[in-house]
């Protein structure tokens, strides 16, 4: 046996010291494969977003995405709303909205909670252990609000993982999510189900500012 696995180590020796040229040396150029954007990457994002079933909305300013977030709420009925970010709450606060649940995440109606940044091409949302939310808020309700800024969106995930990179270094949260759109599967004679493993409902509100 161990003639057996002597001969095939020095094989792979001795194929190592001739490596094989690419078959395709230009595929290995770091070059997207996707066009270029030629709308606004917030408009992009929208689009993409919603033909996931995620639901969009674009705000001028702060103060419109809360009173937003007041009606939505009031409209659906809900009554349990879990957000554990403090500065996401002190945000909400300064303008006019403080009907925080003091609940666990398990009995919320809907969470609230920050991003790291949008990719526009995909529609998705980025998210990390980094945030004050942790891994379990954006994925435990029944319902999502994720709440970002116009400077987060960035066209392609290369981008967001190299922005990434570059916020926190060799300190990589230890957990990064790419969420788009609600969670959803086909698994089962391929009938598309919504909200499996998630959220069933997913919405982004962006404030230009």
């Amino acid at each position: 046996m161990s003639n057996a696995k002597d001969n095939i180590l020095e094989k792979i020796r001795k194929a190592l010291e001739v490596p094989v040229p690419l078959p395709f040396p230009e595929a290995e150029q770091a070059v997207s494969v996707f066009k270029p954007p030629h709308d606004d990457l917030a408009v992009i994002f929208a689009e993409e977003f919603t033909r996931l079933q995620g639901k969009f909305a674009f705000f001028s300013n702060h103060d419109e995405l809360v009173k937003q977030i007041k009606a939505l709420i009031t409209q659906k009925g809900w009554k349990e709303v879990y957000c554990v970010e403090e500065g996401l709450r002190y945000l909400l606060k300064k303008n006019g909205f403080e009907a925080f649940s003091e609940k666990p995440l398990a009995e919320a109606d809907v969470a609230l909670t920050t991003c790291e940044m949008l990719v526009a091409r995909t529609g998705t949302m980025v998210m990390s252990t980094a945030q004050p939310s942790g891994r379990t808020t954006s994925v435990y309700a029944p319902v999502h609000i994720c709440i970002a800024e116009a400077s987060q969106v960035v066209y392609e995930l290369d981008e967001a993982i190299q922005l990434m990179k570059e916020k926190y270094g060799i300190h990589l949260p230890s957990l990064i999510t790419f969420a788009t759109g609600p969670s959803r599967t086909a698994d089962i004679e391929k009938t598309l189900v919504v909200g499996v493993h998630g959220p069933k409902e997913v919405y982004c509100l962006l404030a230009d500012q």
